[in-house]
């Protein structure tokens, strides 16, 4: 089981909302065997106002490659974009741990508009 993590210190509503989480659509998904740690390449529509973005996400273990294309997903898409291994992460694709400490997407219950934005 995983060690649960300390509870972060309070921020304000406004620190809240700096954070821009929005949905996406996973195009395509390919192996990524360039990364230091198991992962795979995204590529992720988040509709006409933000576009396609590339993201790498290490959810090998709970999420099989041939499933991700069609997933919704939530990402944080204003971080800067950071440079893993080869390629250019544009988002920030977000996901919990399960009982052994490995990411299981996050992903909207239903059907969810594309580029909305969590709140």
């Amino acid at each position: 089981m995983a060690k649960p993590e300390s509870i972060q210190p309070l921020i304000g509503f406004e620190d809240f909302l700096a954070v821009d989480i929005r949905v996406g659509r996973i195009v395509s998904a390919e192996p990524f065997p360039e990364a230091r740690k198991p992962a795979y390449k995204l590529t992720i529509d988040f509709g006409p106002q933000i576009g396609t973005k590339r993201s790498s996400a290490q959810i090998t273990r709970n999420h099989a490659l041939e499933d991700l294309p069609g997933m919704l997903v939530l990402a944080v898409v204003n971080f800067p974009p950071r440079q893993i291994g080869p390629m250019m992460s544009e988002v920030l694709t977000l996901g919990v741990p399960d009982a052994d400490g490995e990411v299981v997407l996050i992903t909207p219950s239903r059907e969810a508009e594309i580029g909305g934005r969590l709140y």
